[in-house]
Formats: C-alpha cells, structure tokens, sequence
C-alpha cells in the first residue's frame, strides 16, 4: 500500500514526498485509517518504526479540516505528551516536517529551558502542541496556555512517563482538558500499568499491535559475552577498538557510573562523552551533536537515552550494564536498527546480572544468543561463563516466571 491510498491530503501526501516516503509502515498502516475515523486508539509498536508518523498525519489532516471549530486561533486542539526532553523534540521536529505545506502551528515545551521564551511561543499562537507533563503544567500554572480546546490527546511512550512517576501530573492534565476528545495511546511495550490507565483514559478504543508486545526490534542482532565485572571496560575497549566502531551507544544505569566510564574511555584514547539528567538541556543537545556528527566516538548514557534518542546511522548499542526494569532493555536496543538499518546490540554479562538478564529473557520469551572471544591478550571471557545461567535452578525460575506472566 501507498501513503495515496490511505486518504490523506495533498498537503501532507506532498511533504512525505518531499521526505522520500512512499509506502506507509506496519504501524502507519494500521493506526492512520482508525484515527482518520475518530476512534480512540491503544497501539504498540517498537522504537524506529514511525509511530510519529502514525498519530501525527491523521491529527494533523484532522486539524486541517475543522480549523474553525475548535476556537480561535491561539488555542491548542491537539496535545502529544511525551516523557523526554530529547522526545519531545524528536517529535516536533517531525510534525513540523509533515506539516511543512500547511499553515498549522506545532511548538514543543520542556524542562531545562527558558520558560519565558516559551510562554512567548504560546503566546503567539499553536495549533499542536508537543510536551512533557511537568513543564506544561508549569504554563497552565502561568496561564501562559490554555488546554479546553484540546480535541485530540495523545500519549506517547506511556509507559515510560508511568515508569518515570508522572502519574501525578498526569491526572492534573486531564482535568484541564475536555472529556469530549479523541486520546491515542502509543508505546513499544504495553505493561499492566498502561492497560489499566488506558482504561481510564480511552473509550471503547481499538487496538494495534503490530509487534509482539514487549519484542526487540526484528533488525537488531542481539549477543551476549560473559566477562567478568572488572573485564568489563577492557572488553568494551577490545570491542570498540578492534572493530572499529564508530557512533557507539553505551548504557550503564547510573549517572555517577557514566561519568567514570567515560573519563576510562578518554584516557584510552577513545573519545566518549556523557548523557545523562544532571546535563543541562544545552549540554545535551550539544552532546547529541557531536555524537550525530562523529566527533564523539562513544556515548554513555543511562535510561534518559533510552527513548528519544533518533540516528539512523547508529549501529552499535552496548548494554555495560544489564537495566533493573527489563522493558527499558528493549527500548535501550530499540536506538538501534531503525528505519529498515541493521544493528548490534551487544550486552556485557558478569555473574551479578544473571537475574536481571532471566528478566530479559523471560520478557523477550527466549533465550538471546552467547559469545565467546577467543585468543585475547589477557583472556577476557570465562572458561565456562553460561555455567550459572544453564543450571537447573536458572531454569526452573525462568520456567516459574513464564508461567506466572502467562497467568497474568
């Protein structure tokens, strides 16, 4: 099927020309035609496979056609949440390339920033608004912003913004906003939280599951290498060096672990930056900059990355350290492998992650594959390093937690 055939105005079917695509995505396939419908909408589909897209040009022909409906021209009628900084500014860079041809106004607001420059934006006018929960609730406090206009609400990465504690902000949005509205709910993963609170939020919504829920991108090869914990930086190194990576993405789960990680990496000679929540929001899109441009060889980052995070010429991920949540795994392997590209996600096991790679493996329902180097100056993987993951202990526990998650 063609991005012709589902609907669309010339408007926006000519600015995905002018983007080079033709063929809608799984996802887009699915979602635009139930959303040009005015259904409510549950989605699942995994990281790189044009969700944006998928809620954005149905919102946005929508706008389009009943531009004098909703009020005047200051009030925004559209509303995608999103967890991120770095999200929220994916996202509206990608709306505002789809609604290039039209007059419709898009703008973004988050944390980190000058308010005030902000509420001037606001101000001026928006159609569509993109942003995360705290800070629009910061402009509603302002009255720099109203949302009773709001007819079409969207959630992306729900799960996330629940994982991250916004559950709070979010019952305070929506009592500002009308009941009589379209909400669309997308995300990679669909946990029991995010059923509960789309029961909440949608009415009698349909469903689009393009992928597995909870299943890793189909064009990421996953491997995993035993090491010990001590190993881990001279494997890392061996990778990176020996391979030639360039435009590594490296995840460790805490801010003070990053920091140390990447001065390791700079005194190896391997230039490396970090990427984490203490960074201000400047930092980090310079940081973000370098890496895109190959400046920086190696990003280290924790979950902050995890969703937000969009290069397509990214082809190494490297999970340094295992996450405790195992949806963040997929999403960490998920800045991978987009857009139809291939790419390696490779995770550094020592015997402190066995539990938290069972996690994985019981939420991916297999087993990812083990890799041995051989032949290194010193050895740096173990003799029998899967030993305590093959026992019949390890196994009955994945067996009890498979069971358990399909009772559920």
């Amino acid at each position: 099927m063609l991005f012709t055939q589902l609907g669309l105005t010339p408007q926006l079917l000519e600015a995905l020309n002018q983007l080079n695509f033709s063929e809608p995505t799984p996802v887009q396939h699915a979602a635009i035609p139930v959303i040009l419908a005015g259904e409510d909408l549950l989605a699942s589909a995994q990281t790189g496979t044009g969700k944006t897209a998928a809620f954005g040009l149905p919102i946005l022909q929508h706008l389009l056609s009943k531009t004098d409906d909703n009020g005047p021209d200051q009030a925004v009628k559209a509303l995608i949440l999103v967890p991120t900084r770095e999200l929220a500014l994916q996202v509206q860079t990608n709306i505002q390339a789809l609604a290039q041809n039209t007059s419709l106004k898009t703008g973004v607001v988050y944390g980190g920033v000058s308010i005030e420059a902000q509420q001037n934006k606001l101000q001026q006018g928006v159609d569509l608004l993109v942003a995360t929960p705290g800070r629009l609730l910061d402009h509603l406090n302002r009255q720099s912003v109203s949302l009773d206009k709001v007819a079409y609400l969207v959630f992306d990465e729900a799960d996330r913004m629940l994982d991250m504690g916004f559950m709070d902000e979010i019952n305070a949005l929506l009592a500002q906003l009308p009941s009589q509205r379209q909400t669309l709910l997308f995300s990679a993963t669909l946990d029991d939280n995010v059923m509960l609170l789309s029961r909440g939020l949608l009415r009698a919504p349909k469903r689009v599951e393009v992928d597995q829920n909870h299943s890793a991108a189909k064009d990421v090869e996953q491997q995993v290498y035993a090491v010990d914990s001590e190993k881990k930086f001279a494997l890392l190194c061996h990778l990176v060096s020996k391979g030639n990576w360039q435009r590594v993405l490296v995840f460790s789960r805490k801010k003070v672990a990053v920091d140390k990680l990447v001065q390791r990496l700079n005194d190896a000679d391997i230039s490396a930056s970090a990427f984490h929540g203490d960074l201000a929001q400047g930092q980090r899109e310079q940081v973000l900059t370098g890496f895109k441009s190959g400046d920086i060889r190696v990003l280290v980052a924790t979950d902050v990355a995890a969703r937000g995070i969009d290069i397509q010429s990214l082809d190494y991920v490297v999970n340094y350290e295992l996450p405790y949540v195992a949806q963040d795994y997929v999403h960490r392997i998920g800045r991978t492998g987009r857009a139809g590209n291939k790419g390696l996600a490779i995770t550094l096991f020592s015997e402190e992650d066995a539990l938290l790679l069972e996690e994985v493996e019981v939420l991916l329902d297999k087993r990812l594959p083990q890799q041995w180097l051989l032949g290194l100056e010193p050895d740096l993987t173990k003799a029998d390093p899967f030993a305590g993951r093959n026992n019949k202990a390890a196994q009955k526990r994945r067996a009890k937690k498979r069971g358990y998650r399909g009772k559920k």
